[in-house]
């Protein structure tokens, strides 16, 4: 998680996308810009909606945005990148995360998306050893 630039509380890494990138290239140059991390991006958690100020115009009175969460298996920290004068990353647990939070929907996202996450991934483990241990059924012709 990372400081914001306005006020307390942490927050992830967000932004929006250019023309000639992807949402998950885009996440991964935020996290980058923001946290100074890189790594290898994971499967979307979900859409969150939440209110921008800086994206409320005629079109959009309530300035609402979409996000895609997405979490990032870390495999390095940089020791420079370009926001480290203005934001401090730091590392919690999910039920810390969830208390330093600043926004309600990040907080959605780590309690949800995580949970589901975590399901998916006990899961496809369980299949994968279930598969390891079933007897090969071409042995048993012999």
């Amino acid at each position: 998680m990372i400081s914001t630039t306005r006020g307390p509380g942490l927050v992830f890494p967000k932004g929006g996308w250019e023309n000639d990138e992807t949402v998950q290239e885009a996440a991964i140059r935020e996290a980058v810009e923001e946290a100074g991390v890189q790594g290898d991006i994971m499967d979307c958690l979900g859409h969150y909606f939440f209110k921008s100020k800086t994206l409320q115009d005629e079109l959009s009175p309530e300035g609402l945005s979409k996000a895609a969460m997405f979490p990032l298996l870390v495999k390095e920290e940089l020791e420079f990148w370009p926001e480290q004068n203005n934001r401090r990353r730091s590392w919690h647990s999910i039920p810390e995360a969830t208390e330093l939070c600043r926004h309600q929907w990040m907080k959605a996202a780590l309690e949800e998306g995580f949970s589901s996450w975590f399901a998916e991934q006990m899961i496809s483990n369980q299949k994968k050893e279930n598969h390891l241990i079933s007897p090969d059924s071409s042995a048993d012709q012999e």
